[in-house]
């Protein structure tokens, strides 16, 4: 397996590449690029970007201080480093005998203002289009909306209910502009649900306390993939129904501290 000498201040470490295609990479030129101790006083905290020379698409987004910007080239050199998106991109990029293009796009910020430009360079990029495992901080509750979700979230009058409605939360599943089908389907499975749910022919969607989605249930069916569990077979409602909830409060329902995502109300 080929070795790499990389200098470190003073020092040198030795890393290896998997082996596979026995290339020895260089990488004086990334030895070069590592801050010294006064530059990284004078940076503090920043963001960055991993790009891929390739295409010039940016894979990754990160923050952080000191030399954390070399750590992702350091970490795929490691054999023992789990392949993520990210690592199997940066050995891809290796293995052609190319080096990831590194750019700090904000520098001198305190760690608070590290994490929200990071959260919206990458809300702005698009996860999706990312190798980051995750959304940025705050990035569900304060990142990137439409003018008419920021209107929903902060203007949201309380939902009435004048018929039993079962309303089911899915905080852990929902995103901003999701196609209609997939908010369909994390609503509508997998639940465990007694004799009372098969009375109720109305459930919402609920995301951070509010109305997303309004269903007609027309029955619950056993879960395939999870015994004990069910599943409605349903439709968006008609308009009357549907409007009289979709977008509106329904925090005031759960007490603080619940952790049951169903609610029977009406």
């Amino acid at each position: 397996m080929a070795s790499i000498w990389l200098s470190t201040s003073n020092r040198s470490r030795t890393y290896r590449n998997d082996g596979h295609d026995g290339i020895y990479y260089s990488y004086s030129e990334m030895s070069m690029n590592l801050l010294s101790q006064s530059t990284i006083e004078k940076v503090g905290y920043y963001v960055y970007l991993l790009i891929d020379p390739r295409t010039d698409k940016v894979f990754y987004v990160g923050k952080g201080c000191g030399n954390r910007i070399n750590h992702h080239l350091l970490g795929a050199l490691e054999e023992k480093t789990k392949e993520t998106g990210k690592i199997k991109r940066i050995r891809e990029i290796q293995k052609e005998e190319l080096e990831v293009e590194h750019t700090i796009l904000r520098h001198g910020l305190t760690e608070k203002e590290a994490f929200e430009v990071e959260s919206a360079v990458i809300d702005l990029l698009g996860l999706e289009n990312l190798t980051n495992l995750m959304h940025g901080h705050h990035s569900l509750d304060r990142g990137k909306m439409t003018l008419k979700n920021i209107k929903t979230e902060y203007e949201a009058v309380d939902a009435l209910f004048d018929e039993p409605v079962m309303l089911i939360r899915i905080n852990q599943l929902y995103r901003y502009e999701m196609p209609a089908n997939e908010l369909y389907e994390v609503t509508r499975k997998h639940w465990k649900v007694g004799s009372r749910a098969k009375t109720i022919h109305i459930a919402c969607a609920v995301y951070a306390g509010i109305v997303r989605e309004v269903y007609s249930i027309n029955e619950w069916v056993p879960s395939p993939e999870t015994p004990g569990r069910f599943m409605f077979i349903g439709e968006v409602a008609p308009p009357g129904i549907r409007q009289k909830y979709l977008d509106k409060s329904v925090a005031h329902v759960w007490k603080q501290g619940s952790q049951n995502p169903i609610k029977y109300v009406g």
